[in-house]
């Protein structure tokens, strides 16, 4: 697997964006029942104040670091290190081309069943040599144990190598953790990335992506439910950062909660 830094208490992986390509292809051929995570500071907060989540985070197979301050925080607390963003709405389209190339099967479980026909409608459209062996919208809340041995009964019938998931945050890494061991695939918890695939939402050019401006375009599209997300946790994020910078400068050893 790829090698993985702290970041404040999460393990984050490292590598570039095809090698983290090819680890994901090679769990998903060896059907390993595994995760991924693709982190961004809202789950480094979340996980930095919820050592349950934390756990979750630091048990991912890979973590990939989503977010452009978790990529550079990756060379504030490593000597340096540096390490390009992996984003999965970057890597979502990049997976499917060589789960096509390598001949491997796909599902994708989450959102609405009008984002997932888009989603599949563009796969084939592109990719016409992509085996997507299923799809799945759960409803917009918990499912009852007997709909979700259902809902497993069918992944696993179906077969895939890759099980992309879009449940929104933490609730995807919850679910992924809580199914590993039940679900023969590996499951990458993907997010946002279903809909601009899908061709429902616009991403910001590359050159703003690289002024970290992302963040700023989610708010704009979403403001009344993101603006005390983005405020608290950037904030906290900050603040966690920059405490934990000038314990590292004073040479003063910090608690790493979860080692695996």
């Amino acid at each position: 697997m790829l090698p993985k830094r702290y970041v404040l208490d999460s393990r984050i992986s490292t590598g570039t964006a095809p090698e983290f390509v090819d680890a994901i292809l090679r769990l998903g051929e060896a059907r390993c029942s595994a995760y991924v995570c693709f982190t961004n500071v809202h789950m480094l907060v979340e996980a930095h104040s919820n050592p349950g989540f934390q756990q979750v985070l630091n048990h991912a197979a890979i973590a990939a670091p989503d977010g452009s301050p978790v990529a550079a925080a990756v060379g504030w607390f490593n000597r340096g290190q540096r390490q390009e963003r992996v984003a999965g709405m970057d890597l979502l389209p990049a997976l499917l081309a060589e789960a096509a190339r390598r001949q491997q099967s796909v599902y994708f479980y989450g959102t609405t069943e009008q984002v997932l026909e888009a989603i599949v409608a563009r796969a084939r459209h592109e990719l016409p040599g992509l085996r997507v062996a299923g799809t799945y919208a759960p409803p917009f809340r918990p499912l009852s144990p007997e709909e979700d041995e259902a809902a497993v009964a069918a992944i696993n019938a179906a077969d895939p190598d890759l099980l992309f998931v879009a449940l929104g945050c933490p609730r995807q890494e919850n679910w992924m953790a809580s199914h590993r061991g039940r679900i023969r695939a590996c499951m990458l918890g993907v997010g946002q990335a279903f809909h601009v695939y899908a061709g429902l939402e616009r991403r910001l050019p590359v050159w703003a992506r690289r002024l970290w401006l992302e963040w700023a375009y989610r708010l704009w599209l979403e403001p009344q439910r993101l603006w005390r997300r983005y405020l608290t946790t950037n904030t906290r994020f900050v603040y966690f950062v920059l405490r934990r910078a000038i314990a590292q400068y004073a040479g003063r050893p910090h608690h790493q909660r979860i080692v695996v």
